[in-house]
């Protein structure tokens, strides 16, 4: 049996006050972990904002976008191509080729239709009932394919080649956000996507206790009758060291991207790139939660990123214990030196199919993590050299 490819990277992060990700009052999410309560950011939160990074990472070509308004976005892409296709007519002929495509409903939404015909307006664009995330180069072609039948599109579509043809594209040539983290159709789970990715919700590697920042907001145009403020209130916060986790199956990376190859290039290529991005939009992204309140804007002070050949593997587990403050305080060092001594224990009990380990770290509360990769300098470095290895070990199995 061959060998897997799996990447790994765990991180440690600093943030100060903040309130990252909330819950449904409004709190820090936050979890029990060891027995403890520990500050939480969902792994939700953390996907989305590595999406987000992508942007300025990747051309937009390489990416999706997911949205229920997606006959618009596909009616714009039709008119494009065919000028003469515009308005209602664009949008019907995007609809058939999108229920063609995905087997979903595209039609007004129920509740817009009815506000609509009572106010006289016209009717509402059709939307899909649920979020549809597909490829820009998946968009284009099934704008392509809607140009071709658009005299008459249903009549197309009942032609099984055709309507074969919409439901391929739709399951090809699959953008990087789409196959690192996958998609659901719930009318055609035959185009489903596994994600690629798995994602840890961020934990803090100590206890947390919620804290609560009361606030009041003077009226600029307040008079000395006017006494008091203007509004006062409450905002919930937390301040962590975050241990944060995430697993790349570079196996089924490679398939969800295979089919989006271009001639003439590289068969790891597409890989590469995407591997890259993650890494990069990963370990540099913040979700935004309250940021104008706060103003938490940290980086992660040590990653490690391991490439491996058997399976992902988590290291929260030295932090089951939570972490206490050290002589001068700070989480840091503590749980740096839990992960300098549980990583060595772990993949020697379980054998140790690490390929290549890599490290990254700032300042001395990291040094006793000195060992436990090669270190690297910089993220670009980093990311660089991840990359190169990944690719490299594909290209050895060829």
């Amino acid at each position: 049996m061959s060998s897997r490819i799996i990447l790994d990277i765990h991180a440690l992060q600093n943030v100060p006050p903040s309130n990252l990700n909330r819950d449904d009052t409004g709190a820090p999410k936050s979890a029990v972990y060891g027995g403890v309560p520990r500050a939480r950011v969902s792994s939700q939160a953390w996907k989305r904002a590595t999406r987000r990074a992508f942007t300025d990472l990747l051309d937009p070509s390489e990416l999706g976008v997911r949205t229920r308004r997606v006959a618009e976005l596909l009616a714009g892409r039709i008119t494009a191509l065919s000028p003469s296709l515009t308005g209602a007519q664009a949008l019907s002929v995007a609809a058939e080729v999108l229920q063609a495509a995905t087997g979903s409903k595209i039609e007004p939404p129920q509740r817009k239709a009815q506000d609509a015909k009572k106010h006289g307006a016209p009717e509402p664009a059709p939307e899909s009932s649920y979020l549809m995330f597909l490829s820009a180069r998946q968009l284009d072609g099934l704008a392509d394919l809607a140009v071709r039948g658009a005299d008459d599109i249903k009549t197309f579509l009942k032609d099984k080649e055709n309507k074969a043809q919409a439901k391929r594209i739709a399951d090809t040539r699959h953008s990087v956000d789409i196959a690192l983290f996958g998609r659901m159709v719930a009318d055609s789970t035959d185009i489903n996507v596994d994600a690629a990715t798995q994602v840890a919700h961020a934990l803090s590697v100590h206890q947390v206790a919620p804290e609560s920042d009361y606030f009041t907001a003077v009226d600029d145009q307040s008079t000395d009758a006017e006494p008091g403020a203007g509004m006062i209130g409450t905002i919930d916060f937390n301040s962590a060291t975050l241990y944060r986790y995430a697993a790349v199956d570079i196996d089924l990376l490679e398939r969800n991207l295979g089919q989006g190859l271009d001639d003439g290039e590289s068969p790891a290529t597409p890989v590469r790139r995407a591997v890259e991005a993650f890494v990069d939009g990963f370990i540099a992204s913040l979700p935004t939660g309250k940021i104008n309140t706060f103003g938490n804007h940290t980086l992660p002070d040590a990653v490690i990123v391991k490439l491996r050949t058997a399976r992902p593997i988590s290291f929260v587990s030295a932090f089951e214990n939570p972490v206490t403050t050290g002589e001068s305080g700070g989480h840091l060092e503590g749980a740096c030196a839990r992960l300098a001594a549980y990583i060595p224990q772990i993949e020697r009990a379980y054998g140790d199919d690490t390929t290549t380990a890599w490290l990254l770290r700032v300042g001395p509360a990291t040094d006793q993590l000195e060992g436990i990769g090669t270190e690297v300098a910089s993220l670009k470095e980093l990311v660089a050299t991840v990359g190169a290895a990944v690719a490299d070990r594909l290209e050895q199995r060829r």
